[in-house]
């Protein structure tokens, strides 16, 4: 069964960082490049940032540059984002997500999807 299951998410003050970690299960992870991507409410899915199966980064929303960090660690199964200098523009639930085939910051190309986790900071 195909699984992808975030943790680290909660609330923060302004400032705050955390870290988000995504989990899979149930297919070859090393074979996917891996999103995240969050919602806010009333707002549609956006990307976020995302990592090759190879470890290179794809890329970042204009909006987190400089302070998010993604990475992944093939060994260990995980997709990190770390999450620094948050806003509470940043509150949404995050979302993690793998592709195969080539790399990509669309949603529709991304087959399979978290659950989510979410991330509220206050101000």
């Amino acid at each position: 069964q195909v699984q992808l299951v975030e943790s680290g998410g909660g609330s923060v003050q302004s400032g705050g960082s955390l870290k988000l970690v995504c989990t899979p299960s149930g297919f070859i992870f090393v074979n996917y490049h891996v999103g995240w991507f969050r919602q806010a409410p009333g707002k549609e899915r956006e990307f976020v940032a995302g990592v090759s199966r190879i470890g290179s980064v794809i890329g970042y929303a204009d909006s987190v540059k400089g302070r998010f960090t993604i990475s992944r660690d093939n060994a260990r199964n995980q997709v990190m984002l770390e999450m620094n200098s948050l806003k509470v523009e940043d509150t949404a639930v995050y979302y993690c997500a793998a592709a195969i085939g080539p790399t990509s910051k669309m949603i529709d190309d991304y087959q399979h999807w978290g659950q989510g986790t979410q991330v509220t900071v206050s101000s």
